[in-house]
C-alpha cells in the first residue's frame, strides 16, 4: 500500500495551520493539490480579483515546486468561481499565460456561492516526474 506524504511549499501559508489541511498529498507518482486561493501569507484574501487569481496560481506553483512538479505535469484542474460570468475573461487571460499551448490539462469550472472570503480557487492533480 502506498503511503501518503504531505507536501508544503516553502513559507507555507497560515491557512494550512488554521484549517488543518495539507497543501498537497503525494501518493505514488500522483500529487493531489488542495484548493489554492489568492491568499496573502497571513491567510487573508487579496482584494483585487485579477491579483487574487494570479496569486492563486503563484501559490499553486509554489506547491508544485515543493513536490518537484511544474505546470506541465498537471493532468486535471478544477476551479471554483463565485461569479463565473463576470470573472471568466480575467481567469482565461491568466490561464492563457500559464497554459499557452497544447496539450492542455483537463479543466472543470464550477460556480459556487461561497469560498470563505475568496472569489477563485484552483485544485489540481499532477503526475510527479520520474527521476531519470
Amino acid at each position: 500500500m502506498t503511503k501518503r506524504e504531505a507536501i508544503f511549499p516553502a513559507g507555507r501559508h497560515a491557512l494550512y495551520e488554521e484549517h488543518g489541511y495539507s497543501a498537497a498529498i503525494r501518493s505514488g507518482d500522483l500529487l493531489f493539490v488542495s484548493g489554492q486561493v489568492g491568499s496573502r501569507p497571513d491567510g487573508t484574501p487579496e482584494p483585487d480579483f485579477g491579483h487574487q487569481v494570479r496569486l492563486a496560481f503563484e501559490n499553486l506553483k509554489a506547491t508544485l515546486d515543493a513536490a518537484g512538479c511544474t505546470f506541465d505535469d498537471i493532468v486535471d484542474i478544477t476551479t471554483f468561481h463565485t461569479d463565473p460570468e463576470n470573472q471568466f475573461a480575467t481567469i482565461m487571460a491568466v490561464k492563457q499565460e500559464i497554459f499557452s499551448s497544447p496539450p492542455y490539462p483537463n479543466w472543470t469550472a464550477v460556480g459556487v456561492n461561497w469560498l470563505a472570503g475568496f472569489d477563485f480557487e484552483i485544485k489540481v492533480i499532477a503526475r510527479i516526474p520520474s527521476k531519470a
